[in-house]
Parts: structure tokens; sequence; C-alpha cells
């Protein structure tokens, strides 16, 4: 990364800053074990699977650790587990360990003129070297890969094996025969990588730097252009992925980890003699970037668990203090000022030192006890790149209430607390249901979280990735569909701040003032819709307002025990909740009931309580006032109309809405809030728009067909062919041709029901067998690694029905519809065919009611698997647009579909 020029530069850096000369001591100290003796190589490929690296016992996380690669701890129960499923999640952390212990090993050697270092580096890069063409490009999850199941693994891999052999070149310390290996390993990694390229993803900034590592490492001029000024480019994803506001469209902990992969790439262009941030506005936009989640950040330092987030993780970890010197150092360069990220960092540094976690992109803690954070606790990063001085002043750091407007969040701060309204765009496939969700924070207390996102491998995905999991309303039970919510109006005053967010049919108020919260959600009701809003507090909540409760219905797979409070008295309920030196009262002015019900808690907390508002008789508005001082300050609420009284020792506060604003009209004063916004929502799809729907003809059916697997009653007049490389979603390699995977279908239709008849071409036939063990992979059906198809359909005003089907022994067909959607009765059966195989299907949508000339949504995919695979190798879609195969699942979105007119 740096030129031997440079290196002497910063030896002379290092040799006058004492922060630097700390932190080099620290990695000397923590090489030695490392120089001490060789640690294990995986000789396997990583696995991503639901079943390794968790407690069988309690589904805990084990213990990451570098030098035991065969047995592995739960610090939970402090069992230990072998096993290759185990073994091989291991072999993940293990090899992008490595990687990054090559590059702590060089810079030690670089710096402190370690030879033994140096020899230990090179002795890892040649390991590799030897061996990376023998690990397999199979059965990958997303992307392909030779260590991983995923492109954006290999691609953190490969920054930091080139990052030691980049410095080791460079000092002089690395011998040819391990220069051709290295660059036998680059040479590939550019390949794999390059083959894979996601548009404007988080996982994509990784991406362009790795293929700017490798081409620094060959002096390609051609590749390194296209890292840095290409379409999914580093400088396109700091201008495009980044919004105006600073923040990533997909929330902080996406941000975080794309802005990571983004500094990674600053600094190998500067090796490359190009500033990415030379230009002020791209300087600007990476001073908001850096900015953005210190404004969102809760009170304890832990970043709010928004989307597809982990929870409750600080930001003072050692990564991502790291971000914030390496982040600020880069804008020092571009003379951008950085005042207010080295106060920033000073409060951070300054917070309680959290636990070590664990990250793949940032290991320099494992097998190492948590240190005390300071600047000598970072890695070889900082010590390469960091500025010698901190910079900022301590106790200056003092954010205040904000909206980022792009992002659609507004966080209203109070002292202490910190209230936040979920206003903006969906955020992409790693967007929530969580459209108007409300966090609180207050008083050391995180009252009102979003749990984020456990495993992606784990059952209870589905439960985090729903709008009952948020403190977000839903109508009739079910999530919301996905959509953007518009903040209308924020202002922020000396004393009260408000914001409201519209989605869909409801509008959600946030009014925060001195000694308590007012949360106003309104609803458009239409029909028998029935509105319900969670509430996930925290703490020991008891329902104040005398009453009892009995059982009562919750239909969701997750929630049990549901019970219904009925109280004795007619008006308000009141709740209090209360944890460690800290308390809450909840006031709720609703018509209607209160649920409560047990559910997944807080990833990795286990099951806890939750409560929801459910309205009855129409209602439409619910009332809420949110108490969070260190004594009661509300006795009580009122709803006249349109106005909100709250009653106070000093008197009663009366909120009214009015056309452009909010008053609060107090004993001695009336305070008016505005702000109506009017930036449209800035949408960017990371696929273009589908211009062209597939479209097709079913005929109608005048006989009934024997449905056993020939076209024995079929009009045939009409086929669906499934035969080109533009209806091919790939895994690794690419489409095969028409002679070895196509299919050709035909759809006939009457009153009773859909007829599908499709003939495959696949002369080798790999079909799960319906007692096959559990894959125990991930969250897809098993019977998606099969040979076998998938058949959509969506009515005319209705919603979609979809079927997973694979052939059984006996010309018998097992079919299972796809979560999310419609039920639909299937019939049918199959038969092998010269060159493959042939299914007929009787399709029964409810509220199947044809009709002649009307058209009807229809999509079929015929999946693909071969001898050998855990994982499916592809498929054919009929609507087209080929792309990847991976993360699919039997997911098909109703927008892709394609349209049959019923003749």
């Amino acid at each position: 990364m740096l030129t031997a020029d440079e290196l002497e530069h910063r030896r002379t850096e290092i040799a006058e800053s004492g922060d630097l000369q700390a932190l080099l001591a620290e990695l000397s100290r923590r090489a030695a074990p490392l120089i001490t003796r060789m640690p294990p190589i995986p000789r396997i490929k990583a696995l991503l699977s639901a079943d390794g690296g968790v407690c069988p016992d309690d589904g805990t996380a084990l213990a990451f650790d570098p030098w035991s690669p065969d047995s592995h701890r739960c610090p939970r129960c402090n069992r230990e587990w072998q096993g290759e499923r185990h073994h091989r999640h291991w072999a993940k952390l293990q090899h992008l360990w490595l990687a990054e212990r090559a590059a702590h090993l060089a810079a030690v050697a670089v710096f402190a003129g370690d030879s033994a270092a140096a020899a230990r580096a090179s002795e890892l890069l040649a390991e590799y070297g030897e061996h990376y063409l023998e690990y397999p490009n199979v059965d990958n999850v997303l992307g392909p890969a030779r260590l991983f199941f995923s492109t954006y693994l290999e691609s953190i891999w490969v920054l930091d094996y080139l990052a030691a052999a980049m410095l080791l070149r460079s000092a002089g310390l690395l011998d040819e025969a391990v220069v051709e290996l290295v660059s036998g390993v680059a040479d590939e990694a550019a390949n794999l990588i390059a083959d894979f390229d996601e548009g404007l993803s988080n996982r994509q900034t990784w991406h362009a730097a790795a293929l700017l590592a490798i081409a620094l490492w060959f002096e390609d001029e051609e590749l390194a252009e296209r890292a840095i000024s290409g379409p999914s480019g580093l400088a396109a994803h700091l201008a495009q992925g980044f919004g105006a506001d600073g923040m990533w469209y997909e929330g902080e902990n996406y941000h975080l980890f794309a802005l990571q992969g983004f500094l990674n790439g600053v600094a190998w262009a500067r090796g490359a003699g190009v500033d990415l941030v030379a230009e002020a506005p791209l300087a600007e936009r990476l001073h908001a970037a850096l900015l953005a989640p210190c404004l969102t950040a809760l009170p304890d330092f832990t970043f709010p668990a928004r989307k597809d987030s982990r929870f409750g993780v600080s930001l003072a970890q050692p990564m991502y203090l790291e971000l914030w010197e390496l982040g600020r150092g880069a804008l020092l360069e571009s003379e951008e000022d950085a005042s207010e990220l080295g106060d920033w960092l000073h409060a951070l540094y300054g917070a309680p030192s959290p636990a070590a976690q664990t990250f793949e992109s940032y290991l320099h803690e494992a097998a190492e006890a948590t240190p005390e954070r300071t600047r000598a606790s970072l890695s070889w990063r900082a010590l390469v790149s960091m500025p010698p001085a901190l910079g900022g002043s301590a106790g200056a750091w003092a954010p205040a209430t904000t909206l980022l407007a792009d992002q659609g969040l507004a966080v209203l701060r109070e002292g202490g607390r910190y209230a936040s309204l979920e206003c903006g765009p969906y955020g992409g496939g790693h967007g929530h249901p969580d459209r108007l969700h409300l966090t609180l924070f207050a008083r050391g207390v995180h009252w009102l979280p979003d749990f984020g996102t456990g495993s992606y491998v784990s059952r209870d995905l589905f439960w985090y990735r729903s709008t009952l999991a948020h403190n977000a309303p839903l109508v009739d039970g079910h999530s919301q569909e996905p959509g953007d919510a518009v903040c209308e109006m924020f202002d922020a005053g000396a004393e009260w701040s408000w914001v409201r967010g519209r989605y869909d049919r409801f509008a959600r108020t946030l009014v925060s003032g001195p000694d308590y919260l007012i949360d106003l959600l309104e609803f458009d009701a239409a029909g028998d819709a029935q509105l319900a809003l969670p509430w996930h507090l925290a703490g020991d909540v008891l329902v104040r307002t005398p009453g009892h409760w009995e059982p009562a219905a919750l239909d969701n797979e997750f929630a049990r025990g549901a019970e219904r409070f009925v109280p004795d008295v007619a008006g308000p309920l009141v709740l209090d909740a209360v944890s460690t030196n800290a308390r809450l009262t909840l006031h709720l002015d609703f018509t209607g009931d209160l649920l409560r019900a047990i559910a997944p808690g807080a990833p990795g907390a286990g099951p806890a309580p939750f409560w929801v508002q459910r309205a009855t008789d129409g209602a439409t508005t619910l009332v809420s006032v949110i108490d969070t001082g260190s004594a009661p300050a509300v006795r009580a609420i009122r709803t006249e109309g349109r106005v909100i009284e709250v009653e106070r020792e000093t008197g009663t506060d009366r909120h009214a809405p009015f056309t452009e604003g909010w008053t609060i009209d107090q004993p001695a004063k009336q305070t008016r809030l505005g702000g109506r916004q009017t930036k449209p929502i800035e949408f960017r799809p990371l696929l273009g728009a589908r211009t062209v729907r597939t479209s097709g003809i079913a005929a109608i059916m005048h006989d009934s067909p024997a449905l056993d697997g020939t076209l024995d009653a079929f009009d045939s007049a009409h086929p669906l062919m499934l035969d080109h490389d533009d209806q091919y979603r790939r895994s690794e390699d690419p489409y095969p041709g028409a002679e070895e995977f196509s299919a050709t279908a035909w759809v006939n239709w009457d009153d009773a029901a859909l007829y599908v008849a499709v003939e495959v071409t696949k002369p080798d036939l790999q079909i799960r067998p319906a007692g096959a063990p559990p894959l125990r992979l991930d969250n897809e059906p098993d019977d998606i690694h099969s040979d076998g198809v998938q058949v959509y359909v969506r009515l005319p005003g209705g919603g979609s029905a979809g079927v997973l089907v694979v052939p059984e022994n006996g010309g018998a067909l097992r079919a299972q519809r796809v979560a999310g959607t419609e039920p639909m009765g299937v019939r049918g059966g199959w038969t092998r065919t010269d060159n493959g195989y042939a299914v007929t299907l009787a399709l029964e949508p409810d509220d199947w009611a044809p009709i002649a000339g009307e058209s009807i949504g229809f999509d079929l995919i015929v999946n693909e698997m071969r001898e050998g695979r855990q994982r499916r190798a592809g498929q054919l879609v009929w609507s087209g647009g080929g792309g990847w195969v991976w993360l699919r699942g039997d997911r098909q979105a109703a927008t892709h579909f394609g349209v049959l007119v019923l003749q």
C-alpha cells in the first residue's frame, strides 16, 4: 500500500508520535505468539449452515479460538463441541484471521525491523499461494469464492493478504518465489471478484477495493480505473450509495460496513497516486458519511439496530474507532475540517470499554483479552494510516435533535433522552417492514428498541423481519408491504421538537418536551381493517389500571401465551415499566384491546413479553404519552377531539395539531412548531426496472387431463420456452446450453383449475428423496436444492400464490406452499423422458373464477441440481432477467411475473 519512500516517511511519523510508538509496541507484543508457532491453516472451504458455529444445547454462538480448529467452546454453557459443521464455520473466521495476521506481521516487520515477523508473514503468504486453487469454487451462497461461500468474504481476505505482500515487497522483504505465488492468488481472485459485480451494494465497496489492490499488485491501470471510476467503483459508491445526509441507504450497520470497505479503497487508491476525496464535493460527502452514524448513535454509544443490523453493538469497538481514525486522516489529507470527528473520537475513547465482539472484517482482537480502548489498541491499519495526533477536544461532543433527510430518520434528543421515528425509504434488500417505527432510550435504558436481525440462518429471522417485532403499526395482523414513508413535518425548538411521518394509510406524530413525549398514531380506515401497534418495552411492566387478564388470540407463529387486558374502569390505560434505577410510564388513550404475549426478545437474549394495542369498533386514532422522568411528571391524559390534554402538577398542557404544525398551550406560554418538509424520497433501485413483461397464452382445456406427466388432453399450440441465457440464473458456472438444461411448458385452463405441463431437458436428474435428512444450511426450503419446478400465479386484484414441486418415486409429486404467498391447491404427477422429465399440474388458487380474455400474472421456474453439490447450480426463469441464483430461495417477486392471457 506504501512505496519505499512513503514507508520511510511513515517511520519518521511513528518515531515522533507517542501514540504510534505505543501502537507499534502493542502490535509487536501481539505478534510474538504468531512468530513462536505457526497457526493452523484450514485446508477446507468455509460453509454457511444453520448448525455450524452454534451450541446445539442453547443456540449460542461458539467462541472463535484461532488456535483450536477442532474443539469449539460455548461461552454460555462452557461445553466443547466438535464436528465438520463447526470446523467449517471456524474455517471462515480462521481464513480471515490469518490474512489479517499476515498484514499485522508484515507491518511489525517493516516498522519495527523484525525479521522473524517478516519470515512468518511470508510463510503465510506462501502457504495460501501454494494451495489457493485447491479450494473449490462451488456451493456458494452469495457470489463465487474459493476459501469462503460469498465473494465479499474473499474480497475482505484478499485486501489483507495483498496488504501483507505489498508492505513486504515495498520494504524489499519478499522473495521472488513468494511474489510469484501471491501473483497466482491475485490473478484467480481478480477473476472471481470481477465476475460478481453487485452494482450499488455495501459488499461492492469491498469488491472494488479488492480489485484496486489487485490492480496495484499487477500495476494494471485498466483494472484500477474500473475499480475507482467505473459504474460500480469506489467513487460511484461515495457519490450515490451515501445520501446527501451522509447515511448509506441500508441503515447504520451496512453504512459502517460499506464505509469500512470504502476507506480500504481510499488507502489503496493513494497507493495508485489517486486521492479519492481530493475534490471538495467528494470530501464533503465523505465527511457527512463519517458523521452520520455519530448523529444517530444512542446515548450509550451503540448504534440503532435499524433494518438488518446486529443489536447492541458499541461504536467504541476498535473496528469503529479505527474507521473514524482513518476517515479523519483521509479528510485531513484532503484539507477538509474534521474537528467534529476528533470530538467524537474523544467521546468514544472516554466511554466504558465494551466487551470484544467478533466481526468478519476485523478479527484483530481474536484470542486477546479485551484491552482498554486506546489508540494503542488498534490494528496494523492504524499503524500504517492513522494520523499521529488525535485532534479534537474532550467533552466537546454534544449531538442535537436532527433529521437525516435522505434516510428519513428523525432523532429527537432532550437531555439524555433519545427518541427517533423511521420516516424514510424501505432500505433495499436489507429493509424491514418497520415504517414509522419508534425507538426510545432514556435514563440509561433502551426502553423501545429496534431489535435488528439475529442470525440469517435461524428461523427467528422471519420474526425480526416482521412488523410485529417492531414498534410500528400494522393492519389486520399482516406485516407492512415493502414501501417508503415520508417525513412531512420536522422542527426543533428550545424546549419542544416534533416530527410527523406518513406511510400508506398511517400518519404518526412524535412530540418531545422536557418531561414527556406524545405519540399520536392516525389511521385512514377502510372497511373492517383492524389497526394494531406493538410496544416492545424493556424492564418489568405492570398495568397500573385496575383489571385482569384473560386468554386471547394473536395469530403469529412466534407469539405465544397471548392475553387480553380487561380493565375495571373506563378511560386511558396506564403501564409502568421499571428497570435498574429507571422507570417509564406509558399512558394509552384509545378504543380497543391491550394484548400481551411472549416472543423472541433481543437477539441472543431469549423470549420476552411484548404488548399490542389493537383498535376496535372502527377506531382510527391511538394517543400515547410517555413519561420518562426520574419522578412521574404526568398525572393523567385526556383526548377531546383533536386536542390532547396532559395533566401535570403545574397545570395542564394542551396539544393540538393545525394545518402547518403543532401547538403546545401551557399555563405560562404557548409554543408553535412547524417545519414542513418538501424533499422527495430519492429511491435508487439496485436493479433497473423491467420495462417489458414476458407474455404468453393459456388455452382453454376441453377435456380432463390425466396429470400423469404426459400431455394427454393439453392444448399444445402455445408453448412457453425456457431455453436461453437471459432466462438462466447462474451460480458459479454460466448457462450450460439448451441441450444440457432447458424446458418447454404449456398452460391451459378451465372453470376448475389452471393446468401446467412442463417438459424439462436435463439428462442427469438429481432429485432430493422425500426422507433425506434436513440440510440445515439456512432458512431456505431444502427442496430448492433438487431438480423440480416452482410455479407462481397472481389473479387480478388478488395476492400471489406459489408452490415448490419436486418429483417423488412412483410418479407422485411433493408440493409445498411458498412462504408468504396465498394458498393454492395442487394436484399432478410426473414421468421420466428420454432426456429428462415431465411434470403436469392442476393449480387451484383461492377465488379462481377465470374469464376468457383476461390476463393473470404467471411465472415458472425450473431448478437445476447437479451431482456432488450441496446447493442448486442454477435455475431457468420463464419471465427472464438472468442474473444470479444466490439468495433467491423459492421467492419470486410478483413485480417480476410475466402475463398469461386466458384464451
